[in-house]
């Protein structure tokens, strides 16, 4: 996928990111303030989950239930700056899991994420649209 996308078909692209998604690993890169959260937000809706949805910042992930009982896990590592805090939280037992991980920030955590995570790159284009690429 390689689409441009602004606020209004939000939705139509998370749903796409779900269904086109070879596995249920998803590291957003981009720069600060590109969407990663609002897009994980609204992937999260998409997947129904029944709880308040927000980022992670400070406590580093978040658990979320789905109303069919599947567990979204959404991980920030912005404030990560040695891999053994990550590895300290278990999150090599997440990835093990078979749950929905997406994770902002991963490259903090490079050296332990599943080599066949799917990668979502966003960036902001000059009309203030944004681009999305899934690798």
């Amino acid at each position: 996928m390689n689409k441009n996308y602004s606020l209004d078909n939000l939705s139509e692209i998370a749903s796409e990111i779900i269904t086109s998604a070879e596995n249920k690993t998803l590291l957003f890169f981009g720069e600060m303030g590109v969407g990663k959260t609002t897009l994980i937000k609204e992937i999260c809706k998409n997947l129904d989950v029944l709880d308040s949805i927000s980022s992670p910042t400070f406590s580093l992930v978040n658990e979320y239930e789905t109303s069919k009982k599947e567990k979204v896990f959404h991980f920030d590592f912005y404030r990560i700056t040695d891999e053994e805090e990550a590895l300290d939280m278990g999150i090599e037992e997440y990835f093990d899991n078979n749950d929905w991980c997406l994770i902002e920030w991963p490259k903090n955590i490079e050296n332990l994420l599943p080599l066949d995570a799917v990668e979502i790159h966003l960036s902001i284009l000059n009309d203030g649209k944004r681009n999305i690429q899934l690798k």
